[in-house]
């Protein structure tokens, strides 16, 4: 426990003293996110707060974790550190969708290869167990880019992925801390420590944005979370055993991680990059319903929560019922979120012909006079 608390603390007060300097830096050299249609913020804001979040969370882990386990953490270290310098690039210069999935597939490498954070069972889901070498690298590839991803697509409210991160690295580290895994629960609230910090300038008016620097991080970090907790629950002789381990751990990371694979596959159907930008995601949706930030990430939080809960209750009923059971009800909050964003569109259209008719007929009227001279 001594581990864990200095871990979370000094994760907490690094991130929390190195903001402010960041975000005086920033302003000083101009690093600012610039407003346009597809953002929701309507000032430039400073874009890198991950560099405190980074700070924090590997100081946290170097002196959190025992000397016996560093062994291991060098890989996890070393594909974080990877992917700090990926998203600083990329928010000081912007990188390439291609450069940017390379550079994840390296990081995704080095834990697959080194770390030993690997899919190589699938624990009975869709009736299979036992992996081939090659079908256990491809899937473990895929699922870390995804997860990767997907934090960093999901950050474009004040405080949402920062809070979805928040919950996720919670349940993580309480779970490996009653698991005796000291280095996955040192890593967990490591991360937790610097998030929580982060977002006493980041929760809503946002006065930083984490920027990829600190979404991708966040990405990394709950990938190695969630293959090690699903390949460590789904053994019998855990102390926290769980039947549906896979289905729970995907469980844990849902809202972004439905919210990702959702907005893939629209542009993959619409013959786009999976990672060209849009307005498809679920914040924008709630922010059309008239959301305010606060209560966007407020509201897929408490999804979160929910989503968590509802899989732990059901982990009796075997991972392939429980996945499709959450997916179907992820699949409906979106479908009836959705339905209700068309409705308001339709009615201020509505508006809009309405308003246009009345100017026009105002205009006729006034223009008659002039005709009849």
């Amino acid at each position: 426990m001594d581990n864990i608390i200095l871990s979370a603390v000094l994760a907490f007060l690094i991130t929390y003293f190195a903001i402010p300097v960041i975000i005086q830096i920033a302003k000083d050299k101009k690093l600012f996110d610039e407003p346009d249609e597809r953002k929701v913020h309507k000032v430039v804001i400073p874009t890198l707060g991950g560099l405190g979040i980074f700070a924090g969370f590997i100081m946290g882990a170097l002196m959190g974790v025992p000397a016996n386990l560093a062994a291991e953490l060098q890989f996890y270290a070393a594909a974080a550190i990877v992917i700090f310098f990926l998203g600083m690039k990329d928010d000081i210069l912007v990188l390439s969708a291609s450069k940017k999935f390379i550079g994840q597939l390296i990081a995704a490498g080095i834990l697959i290869k080194f770390g030993g954070i690997q899919i190589n069972n699938m624990h009975g889901f869709l009736g299979i167990y036992e992996l081939p070498n090659i079908a256990s690298i491809v899937l473990s590839f895929f699922t870390i880019v995804v997860i990767t991803n997907s934090f960093n697509l999901i950050d474009g409210i004040d405080g949402l992925a920062g809070s979805l991160g928040l919950i996720t690295t919670l349940i993580f580290g309480t779970y490996f801390y009653f698991a005796d895994y000291l280095l996955f629960s040192v890593l967990a609230f490591a991360l937790a420590g610097s998030i929580l910090s982060f977002l006493i300038y980041n929760f809503s008016p946002a006065k930083i944005f984490m920027g990829d620097t600190g979404s991708l991080l966040l990405g990394i970090v709950n990938a190695i979370l969630v293959i090690k907790f699903i390949n460590v629950a789904a053994d019998p002789t855990s102390k926290i055993y769980f039947e549906s381990s896979a289905a729970i751990g995907f469980s844990i990371l849902m809202v972004p991680l439905f919210d990702t694979l959702r907005v893939f596959g629209i542009r993959l159907m619409q013959r786009r990059s999976p990672f060209s930008p849009d307005r498809n995601h679920i914040h924008h949706f709630l922010l059309d319903l008239g959301f305010s930030h606060k209560k966007i990430t407020l509201t897929c939080t408490g999804f979160s929560i929910a989503f968590i809960a509802l899989a732990v209750a059901l982990n009796p009923v075997g991972p392939t019922a429980l996945l499709l059971i959450v997916f179907a009800v992820a699949s409906a909050l979106t479908g009836w979120v959705y339905y209700l964003r068309q409705k308001v569109r339709q009615r201020a259209l509505g508006n809009r012909n309405e308003n246009a008719v009345r100017t026009r007929k105002i205009f006729s009227l006034a223009s008659d006079p002039v005709e009849a001279e």
